[in-house]
């Protein structure tokens, strides 16, 4: 039985606030006041990275413990999450990138990894972005269009505090964490991820679902025909790169 990936939320009684303000500097600027219970959504063009909403979020309720789900992230975003925990304004930090930044950006994912620790971080199918900032009075949720990089293009940001909806990801996170151990998933083939990405939220299947393999990333990686790219014949792992 799948489990609900959603989560509706509750009436906002007029609490969002949309900002158009796409020249603005700062990220002070452009989200304004954090309050309990907001929601703000505004549009950016690249002039603050995530890291700099995440920090603004710190500055106006403390120190919390974050959870960052990306895409694909830089060595200097890297660093600069590391001297927010150093410095404490960090508690805990996690992440959840995907399944094929190791050997996409071999060089950010060793820096990943040798910041934070493999303990820290999990490997997905995964192309959402968000970040939970939580303690023991706020629970702020970043929904937005942007990696943990710098991108001048035309991005998207919502920063909401809502219980329901920290909880609902934070189970999401929790079940990915739980049921994929960090000890050994960066050697793991792409076949091995995309098998654990089919058992979210499902009753485990001992073999993959026909959905799984007729999957984009099944295709490109293990493709039957005669010249096709099936790592499984030719012995090449994507991660490695070497043969067994």
């Amino acid at each position: 039985m799948t489990k609900q990936l959603t989560h509706r939320r509750a009436a906002l009684e007029g609490k969002r606030i949309i900002r158009r303000q796409l020249a603005a500097r700062t990220v002070a600027e452009a989200v304004g006041p954090i309050t309990p219970g907001c929601e703000v959504y505004g549009l950016s063009k690249g002039q603050f990275s995530l890291i700099d909403l995440i920090q603004y979020c710190l500055q106006a309720i403390g120190m919390a413990a974050v959870t960052i789900s990306t895409w694909t992230a830089a060595n200097s975003d890297i660093g600069f999450a590391y001297r927010l925990m150093t410095g404490g304004a960090i508690r805990s930090l996690r992440f959840l990138v995907d399944f094929s930044f190791p050997s996409r950006q071999p060089a950010y994912c060793a820096a990943l990894r040798e910041t934070f620790g493999d303990e820290c971080i999990r490997i997905s199918k995964n192309h959402a972005k968000f970040v939970l900032i939580r303690n023991e009075q706020w629970n702020l949720v970043i929904r937005s269009s942007m990696n943990l990089n710098e991108n001048r293009r035309l991005e998207t940001f919502e920063i909401s505090d809502d219980r329901g909806m920290a909880e609902f990801l934070e189970g999401v996170i929790r079940e990915i964490f739980d049921s994929q151990p960090a000890a050994g998933q960066f050697d793991k083939r792409p076949i091995d991820h995309i098998k654990d990405f089919e058992r979210l939220a499902e009753q485990a299947p001992a073999e993959l679902a026909p959905a799984a393999m007729t999957s984009t990333d099944t295709r490109k990686f293990y493709d039957p025909a005669p010249y096709g790219n099936d790592l499984a014949r030719t012995g090449l792992t994507y991660l490695g790169g070497t043969r067994k």
